[in-house]
């Protein structure tokens, strides 16, 4: 038997694979084209809150992360080596105060709990810390068990609060589990394992719970959005909303922040209001590149940031 005819598989095949990932690829962008294109665009203008300067070397990186109190008062947990990690703000951009140097290696999310402490997520490190809004710490987390012979980014990705305390972690990078610890930060369980399966993560990114003790997991390389009840039991998901990166939920109101499955994570994308029973798209404001995760106030406005140094802050149109 002649082996041209095997070498030309060979050769022809990898190049057929990829041509029709390419094509589904298209294809799903073009069905978000069209689902955010029957959808309401919401009253929602994005805001650059531009940080004043206390210094002339003073500069900060990418803000990967942007929360706010129930003061108003804005944090910004950010990436420069030259100017602390966690930074707080007021909405004109005046920093009030800051913490964090030498506590972080790529920190990557910044969330507030019910009572006002605040939570940041370190992706290589996979430290989890706890702050008073002083920047007090109160306690830390080591997560660990990082896959090895890997650097940059390999380990937790965010946070989320269920009941009576209960910590929700999801560990993305390397890892594709979610892991829960008590009140006192004490491990419970963990469960998910690599793979595009119902419970399974390809990079597991942003979490979330809402009041009825449904989680949400954006399960971003597998461009889904899975929900569980709180003890990790699989409740469906919604795979239409293209590469889920980030997933808030505050007053009964459910947010994700999305982009095409065929682009660059640094994209262009959306910060869509979803219906938690449907998984329909409620309205969309567009959000830039400012969806790698995303904050939610009790009154309803959206903070993220984008590379290389943006804070975003999605309000109500005047």
């Amino acid at each position: 038997m002649s082996r041209k005819p095997l070498l030309f598989c060979l050769i022809v095949l990898p190049v057929w694979a990829q041509n029709a990932n390419i094509t589904a690829l298209e294809a799903q962008a073009a069905a978000l084209r069209e689902l955010v294109g029957k959808a309401p665009k919401l009253a929602i203008e994005r805001t650059q809150i531009k940080i004043q300067a206390p210094s002339a070397d003073w500069e900060i990186g990418y803000p990967s992360s942007v929360a706010m109190d129930a003061k108003g008062a804005i944090y910004v947990l950010q990436r420069g080596e030259k100017a602390d990690p966690v930074l707080v703000l007021n909405r004109d951009g005046r920093i009030l105060r800051s913490w964090g140097k030498g506590m972080y290696k790529i920190p990557h999310s910044i969330r507030i709990d019910p009572e006002g402490n605040i939570w940041t997520v370190d992706s290589s490190s996979s430290m989890v810390l706890k702050f008073t809004p002083q920047g007090r710490k109160l306690m830390e987390i080591s997560v660990g068990e990082q896959p090895s012979g890997r650097s940059g980014a390999i380990g937790t990705t965010d946070i989320a609060f269920g009941p009576n305390g209960r910590l929700f972690i999801s560990d993305g990078y390397g890892n594709a589990r979610i892991l829960e610890y008590t009140s006192k930060g004490e491990r419970v369980k963990q469960w998910g394992r690599a793979g595009s399966a119902p419970g399974e993560f390809r990079q597991p990114h942003g979490i979330a719970i809402d009041d009825q003790g449904v989680i949400y997991v954006a399960d971003r390389q597998n461009a889904r959005l899975q929900r569980f009840d709180l003890d990790g039991k699989y409740l469906g998901e919604w795979d239409d909303h293209g590469r889920v990166t980030t997933v808030a939920d505050r007053g009964g109101a459910l947010w994700i922040g999305t982009q095409f499955n065929n682009q660059p994570n640094e994209a262009d994308g959306w910060q869509m209001k979803i219906d938690r029973k449907t998984g329909k798209i409620l309205g969309y404001v567009e959000s830039g590149r400012g969806h790698h995760i995303l904050n939610v106030t009790g009154t309803g406005e959206l903070l993220a940031g984008a590379r290389p140094d943006i804070v975003w802050w999605f309000h109500q149109a005047n």
